[in-house]
């Protein structure tokens, strides 16, 4: 007879299935890769914490870490909007061309460009179910329990925003076509 892991156990066979999973997620969220890797540290402290709390399958337990990655990504996204606030203000009190435009210096694909143009016409909402299933690797009843849905509710909000998103991609899509 097999004894069930310990909580460190499981923690450790967790963090090595899903911690690469979890640093792509941020990456792609964060806009420094500091940034990210400073919320897989949070997430992973929080787990830590919470270890009773880890579903006993490591493959239940990764869209659990990314609901607690995108909590921490919202709580930075305020931080960051805050310092925003602050660095305009500072900005504005200098010469014009003292301070270049960080955008300026970012350059895409033609490709990427797009779909990330379309992305940002999304609600948050659609945007985070999308990036989770496309990006991520989830399935919708994974991406359901990462953000805290029920998997029937998360099938119908992906139908749904896939149909915005074509729309948004192609303007052409007649607009009832996309509901």
């Amino acid at each position: 007879m097999t004894r069930p892991p310990s909580g460190r156990d499981l923690f450790e066979e967790v963090y090595r299935s899903s911690g690469t999973a979890v640093l792509g997620y941020a990456l792609r969220r964060s806009a420094t890769r500091e940034d990210a890797l400073d919320v897989v540290a949070e997430t992973f402290a929080t787990a830590w914490r919470r270890r009773a709390d880890m579903p006993p399958d490591p493959d239940d337990a990764r869209p659990w870490l990314f609901g607690i990655a995108r909590r921490h990504l919202a709580n930075a996204l305020r931080g960051q909007d805050r310092a925003g606030r602050l660095g305009e203000r500072l900005a504005r009190s200098f010469a014009p061309d003292a301070v270049p435009d960080p955008a300026d210096l970012l350059q895409r694909s033609a490709d990427n460009a797009l779909v990330r143009t379309a992305l940002q016409q999304l609600s948050a909402d659609d945007r985070e179910l999308l990036t989770l299933v496309a990006w991520e690797g989830l399935t919708p009843a994974q991406a359901a329990a990462a953000l805290g849905l029920t998997a029937g509710t998360a099938r119908v909000r992906l139908h749904r925003a896939r149909g915005r998103l074509r729309a948004a991609l192609d303007p052409s899509t007649d607009e009832e076509t996309a509901r």
